[in-house]
């Protein structure tokens, strides 16, 4: 077993139970590209500033080159003996150059290590996420498209409310993705801003160059406060914020496919590909993919609180409790680069029964606001407009009879402010009247979709 690299104030070993329970290596391996990464940055910036001797600071990059190529190529195991990620970079290093491998740790710390890597992990989590939800985006714009003439019944409180587009209704959750993206962009913001320097707590006395390594590590600036750059994890929590209502909005989706499924409603068929079935049963064909995305929303929030709870009440600066951000954001961030990815997949395969959905508006009632609406448009205040057409609703229920085959005698019954000879209640008819910017009418959907694509198209980094 190695000596622990912190061992010179020690006279015993630790217990081995306590070196399982203090080790991180098991989960923050993953880190090693980034600690790799930065490595190279700050011993080039110790050899440019002459804080080292720049052969040694060469010897170094060199030597943390090779040791990349050699993880990439599966060359390396990591000894859970030597606690985390940094210290096993360090101790292979060593071993691969030397003495010379104990200068990289100048001017830096295990606390503004840890920290850099975790802001580039998140940076390059949000990067990909983001490219994820662009291709859910374009998925759903995708069956838009293909569904712009398709009508279907609107619900609030799963009740028939209004009719609308089924592209309209889809359309709807690109601009809830469109927000996640930007939730994400901004977070990005926030972390973007390099701790290395800070060393432990207070900085370093040595004349490191921390602009030159934010360049070289692609950070837009530095942090502005030691102490507050390596005890703050609010832009990992920032981020599962993001990854919680990202995973909120697919699991509202996945609740509607799943209703939909249903044979009360009839409103998709999932395909053969997406779908599974009973082992008892051999007619069922089940939404297991839409359940389990619903489910795991309830994870990723499971991981933002952990999280929350972790920071609550920690004093500056450094804790060891900080240790437990990197399971939660991995396995957040984990969680939704699987979700989105079968959400893509699950929206490419999605088959909708139109015929089922128009069916749903005969008899409904849905267009009676319309109906209130004439109302209005003849003088009647809405409220008594409103109280008109409940009652209207309420004589086809007790007559069994529908909106659209009311004789205007019967209508005239209720009010004399209904007149003409083509009066007429239907679904379409309903959302062509909806004709206002961000409203349901075919003409305007077609905006939308175009706005959707922009909005698609944009970078937002």
């Amino acid at each position: 077993m190695m000596s622990k690299l912190w061992g010179g104030r020690f006279k015993k070993a630790t217990s081995p139970i306590v070196d399982e329970f203090n080790a991180s290596i098991s989960f923050d391996a993953r880190l090693w590209r980034y600690d790799i990464e930065q490595s190279i940055a700050h011993a080039s910036m110790l050899g440019k500033c002459g804080i080292i001797p720049l052969a040694e600071s060469e010897k170094i990059i060199q030597g943390l080159r090779d040791l990349k190529n050699d993880i990439e190529a599966g060359k390396v195991e990591f000894d859970t003996s030597a606690e985390d990620i940094h210290m096993n970079i360090e101790k292979l290093l060593h071993e691969r150059i030397g003495d010379v491998a104990g200068m990289l740790q100048t001017a830096r710390s295990r606390n503004d290590q840890v920290a850099t890597d975790v802001r580039m992990y998140v940076k390059a989590q949000i990067k990909e996420i983001d490219s994820l939800i662009r291709e859910a985006q374009s998925a759903f714009i995708k069956v838009a498209e293909s569904n712009i003439d398709t009508i279907m019944p609107g619900y609030t409180h799963l009740q028939h409310a209004q009719p609308v587009m089924l592209a309209h209704h889809i359309l709807a959750y690109v601009w809830m993705l469109q927000r996640d993206r930007e939730r994400l962009a901004d977070c990005f913001k926030r972390t973007d801003v390099l701790p290395l320097g800070s060393a432990a707590l207070a900085g370093t006395s040595f004349p490191i160059d921390r602009e030159y390594t934010a360049k070289m590590l692609g950070f837009s600036r530095i942090s502005e406060n030691s102490m507050d750059a390596v005890a703050e994890r609010d832009f990992a929590v920032e981020f599962l914020c993001a990854l919680s209502i990202l995973a909120m909005h697919m699991s509202r989706f996945a609740e509607e496919v799943v209703i939909w499924n249903t044979s009360e409603f009839g409103f998709i068929e999932l395909d053969d590909s997406v779908a599974t079935g009973s082992s008892l049963m051999p007619q069922k064909k089940n939404p297991d993919v839409a359940e389990l995305m619903r489910a795991k929303t309830g994870r990723v929030y499971g991981d933002l609180m952990a999280l929350l709870t972790v920071l609550k009440g920690l004093p500056l600066t450094y804790n060891k409790d900080l240790q437990e951000d990197k399971e939660r954001l991995f396995d957040a961030s984990d969680t939704i680069v699987i979700c989105l990815k079968v959400l893509i997949e699950f929206v490419g395969h999605l088959k909708f029964n139109t015929t089922r959905m128009a069916a749903g508006l005969e008899g409904d009632f849905s267009t009676a606001t319309d109906i209130a609406d004439y109302l209005v448009t003849r003088g009647v205040p809405f409220r008594t407009a409103h109280e008109i057409t409940g009652k209207l609703v309420r004589y086809c229920l007790e007559q069994g009879k529908t909106l659209g085959n009311l004789t205007l005698e019967e209508m005239r019954r209720f009010s004399d402010k209904f007149e003409g000879s083509n009066l007429t209640w239907d679904a379409w008819s309903s959302v062509e009247k909806r004709n206002i910017p961000g409203a349901t009418a075919p003409c305007r959907l077609r905006e939308q979709l175009e706005a959707a694509k922009k909005a698609l198209a944009a970078d937002l980094f």
